[in-house]
C-alpha cells in the first residue's frame, strides 16, 4: 500500500497528471477541441442571426422604396436613419436578435455599415434579375426603352423586357436602369449591348422593339431602331400605340382654332383659380356649400365614395388624359368656378387679374365655350379609355389593332349620329347654368383670318357649330387616327391579325399565316407551304400541341404595344430618388428600383437564397453556417418579411 501511494504521489505528480488527462479524454464535451468547436459554432449562429436580421430590415425598406441612410448616424443622434432605427427597433422586440447585435456583437462585424446595406440590396436585386433571366430562358423577347432625367439631372435609360413565359402569359419585366452620358442612338445602343452582355442575353433572340417617337429612337438611318435592325433584321419596330394616340389629340388641339383657343382658356381658368392657397380653399368651400345644399334638397344622394372634396386638376403638357380629368372637374364644378372668378374680380388688387377674371367669366358664359367643352369631353373620354387599355402590361398587338379599329368605327358613328346627342347635352347644361342658348337658324358673321375672302358674309349657327366645329374636329381625329396608326395596315400586323380568335377565327387566313412565317425565315426555314408546315410538326413529334403555330402566336405576343411599363419605372424612380436623396449612386439606385418595381418576384425569394449570394459576392470575415444549425433562429427573424 505504501508502494502504491508512493507511485501515485502528490497532487501534481506524473500519475495524477496522466489520470486527469485520461479522464478529460473520456469526457469529450469538455475537451479543448470540443470547447473551441462549440464556441465557433455559437459565433457562426450569431453571425447568421445578425445577418438575417439585417436582411429583414433591408427587405422592408426596399419594398417600401424608403431611404436607408440618415444625415447623422452617430450614437448621439435622435434619428440615425431608417436602417439603423428600424434595426434597433427590431432587435429590442426580439431577444434572440438583441443578444447578438450592437454591444453584444464584435466591433468589426456589426453588419450595419453602408457597404453591408448596399451588398444586401445588390444581392436582392441580383436574385430578382436572375429569376427574370431564367424565366425568359431561350425564348424570344422584345425590348422596350425610354429615357428620362432623375432628380440630380442625370439622364437615365429604363429597360423593360417583354416575353411569353412558360405558361403562355405575356410578361413585361423591368431589367435595369442605366445612366447614359447622352441620349444619342449610339450611346443608347452601347448601353444596351453592355446590359445584354452582363445578363447573358442574346440580341439574336430579339423579335421586337418599342420606343416613343423621338428621332434618336425611331430614326430610319441612325436611330436606335435602325442600329438594332442592322444586327438583327427580325427585331420588328412598333411605335408606342399610347404615344401615337397622344399625338392624335395634340394634332386636334392644334388643328382647330376654336378647340385650340378653348384649351388656352381652360388653362387660364385653372391657373387663375389655383394661383394661391387662399383661392383653392375658397373654391373648395364654395363647392362644399353647393354639395351640402344639393344633399339637403335631395337632388343628389350620399354614399361611399360620393361627393368627395375635389379641386380643379391642372392639365399636363405631355399627358392628354389629364386634360380629360380637367374638363370633367370643370364641368362638375362649373358654378363654383364662376363663383371663385367673381370673388377674384371683386377682390383683385391689380387691374390685370380683375380684367382676366371678368374675361374668363364672360368666356365661360359663352355658348361656344360650353359646346367645345362637351365635345372635347366626349372625344377625350373615348381616347382616354383606349389609352388606359393600351397601357396594360398584358396587352398584345392583335387586341390593340382591334381596339383601334373599334375606336375608328365609334368615331365614325359619332360623326353620323352624335350631333344631336352633343347638342342636347349642351342645351341642357346651358339651361341649368343660366347660359343663353342660341338659335341654330340665326345668322352670324364669318370670323377668322382664314376666311378673309369671304369676310362680310354670314352663315347660320347650325353651319358654324355642325360643320366648322363638330364635323371638322371629328374628321380631324379620324384622319389623324388613320395617319398615326398606319402600321395597323402594314404587312406584319395584317398577317398577325389572322391569329385573332374573335368570331371563331373569322380573320384566319392560311396565306397570311405562311407569309408571317416568311417574315421570320430563320425560325421557319423549313416551312414553305401548309403541307410543309404539317410535315414539320410531325417531324418534331409535337404535332399534338402545335409548336409552330404556338411559335407564331408567341412572336405576335412579344411585340410591344406601349412604353407605359418604362414610364412607370420613371415614376418609381421619382419615389426612390428624391430631392433629399439625390446623391444615390447609379448601381445603388438600380438595385433599389429592381426590388421596388418587381415586388411580386421579390416576395417569392427566400432569405437563404439572398444570404448565400451575399456570402459569395466577396470574402467575408465569417462563414455562413448551414441552415440546420439555426433553423429556429431563422424562423424567428423572418417575421419582418410577413
Amino acid at each position: 500500500m505504501e508502494r502504491f501511494n508512493e507511485h501515485i504521489g502528490a497532487v501534481n505528480s506524473c500519475h495524477n497528471d496522466a489520470r486527469i488527462q485520461f479522464e478529460s479524454f473520456q469526457d469529450q464535451r469538455h475537451s479543448v477541441s470540443n470547447v473551441l468547436r462549440s464556441c465557433g459554432r455559437e459565433i457562426d449562429i450569431a453571425y447568421r442571426t445578425r445577418l438575417t436580421a439585417a436582411l429583414d430590415v433591408t427587405r422592408f425598406l426596399l419594398k417600401q422604396g424608403l431611404a436607408f441612410r440618415g444625415n447623422d448616424e452617430s450614437t448621439s443622434s435622435s434619428n440615425r436613419g431608417n436602417f439603423l432605427e428600424l434595426f434597433e427597433w427590431y432587435s429590442q422586440r426580439n431577444t434572440e436578435i438583441f443578444e447578438v447585435v450592437n454591444q453584444n456583437a464584435p466591433a468589426n462585424n456589426q453588419l450595419t455599415s453602408p457597404m453591408i446595406q448596399k451588398d444586401l440590396a445588390h444581392a436582392c436585386a441580383s436574385e430578382i434579375t436572375s429569376v427574370i433571366i431564367n424565366d425568359i430562358g431561350d425564348n424570344y423577347f422584345s425590348l422596350i426603352v425610354d429615357e428620362s432625367r432623375d432628380s440630380s439631372v442625370k439622364e437615365q435609360m429604363g429597360v423593360v423586357l417583354r416575353y411569353v413565359n412558360k405558361e403562355g402569359r405575356v410578361i413585361e419585366r423591368f431589367l435595369a436602369i442605366v445612366h447614359v452620358s447622352d441620349t444619342t442612338s449610339l450611346c443608347l445602343k452601347d448601353a444596351i449591348d453592355s446590359l445584354f452582355a452582363q445578363h447573358r442575353l442574346s440580341l439574336s433572340k430579339l423579335r421586337g422593339q418599342g420606343y416613343d417617337g423621338a428621332s434618336n429612337m425611331r430614326g430610319e438611318f441612325n436611330g436606335l431602331k435602325a442600329l438594332i435592325l442592322q444586327e438583327n433584321p427580325y427585331a420588328m419596330y412598333i411605335h408606342c400605340f399610347a404615344h401615337q394616340l397622344q399625338l392624335v389629340i395634340v394634332a386636334v388641339a392644334k388643328g382647330n382654332i376654336i378647340v385650340s383657343e378653348f384649351f388656352v382658356y381652360v388653362s387660364m381658368i385653372v391657373n387663375l383659380t389655383g394661383a394661391s392657397c387662399k383661392r383653392r380653399d375658397q373654391l373648395r368651400q364654395i363647392e362644399h356649400d353647393k354639395i351640402v345644399t344639393l344633399l339637403d334638397s335631395g337632388d343628389i344622394i350620399s354614399g361611399k365614395g360620393k361627393n368627395q372634396e375635389t379641386s380643379l386638376a391642372r392639365p399636363g403638357d405631355t399627358r392628354w388624359g389629364s386634360h380629360y380629368l380637367t374638363l370633367l372637374r370643370l364641368s362638375s364644378m362649373w358654378a363654383s368656378v364662376i363663383g371663385i372668378l367673381g370673388n377674384i374680380q371683386d377682390d383683385a388688387t391689380t387691374s390685370d387679374n380683375r380684367g382676366m377674371a371678368r374675361g374668363l367669366i364672360d368666356r365661360m358664359n359663352d355658348y361656344e365655350f360650353v359646346f367645345a367643352l362637351h365635345l372635347m369631353k366626349y372625344l377625350l373620354g373615348i381616347t382616354n379609355d383606349l389609352s388606359l387599355v393600351l397601357q396594360q402590361r398584358d396587352q398584345n398587338i392583335v387586341q390593340a389593332m382591334s381596339l383601334i379599329d373599334t375606336m375608328k368605327s365609334q368615331l365614325q358613328d359619332f360623326r353620323e349620329e352624335g350631333w344631336q346627342i352633343i347638342l342636347d347635352e349642351v342645351n341642357n347644361f346651358c339651361e341649368l347654368n343660366m347660359i343663353p342658348v342660341i338659335d341654330m337658324e340665326d345668322s352670324i358673321a364669318i370670323r377668322g383670318n382664314a376666311r378673309r375672302s369671304r369676310r362680310g358674309q354670314t352663315i347660320t349657327n347650325f353651319h358654324h357649330y355642325r360643320v366648322e366645329i363638330f364635323c371638322e374636329v371629328v374628321d380631324l381625329i379620324i384622319q389623324e387616327m388613320n395617319n398615326r396608326f398606319s402600321e395597323v395596315s402594314t404587312e406584319l400586323l395584317s398577317c398577325i391579325a389572322c391569329l385573332d380568335p374573335k368570331s371563331s377565327f373569322s380573320q384566319f387566313n392560311v396565306q397570311k399565316l405562311l407569309r408571317l412565317a416568311d417574315l421570320y425565315p430563320e425560325d421557319f426555314s423549313k416551312v414553305g407551304d401548309l403541307g410543309s408546315l404539317a410535315q414539320q410538326m410531325v417531324k418534331t413529334g409535337k404535332n399534338t400541341v402545335f409548336p409552330l403555330v404556338y411559335r407564331l402566336i408567341q412572336l405576335a405576343l412579344v411585340l410591344p404595344v406601349a412604353t407605359a411599363s418604362v414610364e412607370r419605372v420613371f415614376s418609381a424612380m421619382n419615389i426612390v430618388k428624391t430631392d433629399l436623396c439625390n446623391k444615390m449612386g447609379d448601381e445603388w439606385m438600380n438595385d433599389c428600383l429592381v426590388v421596388y418595381i418587381e415586388k411580386d418576384i421579390f416576395a417569392t425569394i427566400e432569405n437563404e437564397q439572398i444570404l448565400q449570394r451575399f456570402q459569395r459576392m466577396k470574402t467575408r470575415r465569417m462563414q455562413l453556417p448551414p441552415l440546420r444549425y439555426s433553423s429556429a433562429t431563422t424562423t424567428n427573424t423572418s417575421s419582418v418579411n410577413q
